[in-house]
This record gives structure tokens, sequence and C-alpha cells, in this order.
């Protein structure tokens, strides 16, 4: 899974903060707050997270309804596992991660690693 350009990551924010299926007009409506964006861009951009697996679309009325294909946490899941498979020393990696992090997510780390041991039964 490939990282997300800006405009991309601006649009998959959206849609995965909303929680629900929105069209590209919702979508740069929302964008048009911060700066301006032409709707034939989002559109296009949109198109291409659809291309990419990212987002699912579907008809609503004469426009498409755009919903995400994952969550951001299995993005950002992805994404690690990913860096992961691609570094030759995997353990060190995470060491240098570990090492990076705050309290709170060395806690929320533990949490999760407590989660899975117990899905797993070990």
């Amino acid at each position: 899974m490939r990282q997300l350009g800006e405009l991309e990551a601006e649009i998959m924010d959206r849609l995965w903060s909303w929680g629900r299926p929105a069209t590209a007009r919702d979508v740069r409506d929302d964008l048009n707050r911060a700066r301006p964006i032409a709707y034939s861009t989002v559109k296009t951009v949109a198109g291409i997270l659809v291309t990419k697996g990212m987002l699912t679309r579907e008809k609503d009325g004469r426009a498409w309804s755009y919903r995400p294909t994952c969550t951001r946490q299995q993005y950002t899941a992805a994404r690690m596992q990913e860096a992961l498979g691609d570094n030759p020393d995997p353990a060190g990696a995470l060491l240098s991660f570990v090492e990076r992090i705050s309290a709170d997510e060395v806690q929320a780390l533990r949490s999760a690693l407590r989660a899975a041991r117990r899905r797993d039964g070990t």
C-alpha cells in the first residue's frame, strides 16, 4: 500500500473522519474552507483513489458517492507492515521505533500486544 499524496491524504482524512460516504462536492466544499480547490480536481483524485483500491464508489443520483475500503488504522498498519517487510533488520527497526515513541504510545502498544495475545490464545 503506497503512501498517499497530499490531496489524497486530505480526501481520505475527511472520509475517515466523517465515517460516512460522501460525494466529491461534499469533500470539495470542506476543503474550500482552508484553500480554494476545483470540483474537477477532487473528482479526479477521488477516481485515482478508487483505482488504487482506497475508495469504492456508488452512484448517488447523478454523482458518485465515495467510501473508504479500509479504516485509518488498517491503512496505517499496512504501511507499517510494508516498512518492516522492506527492512533487512525488522527487529532493529522496531527497537528504533519504540525508543522514539511517547510513554502513552508505549502503553497503547503494550495494550495492543496483550489484546493480540488474548486473541491468539497465548
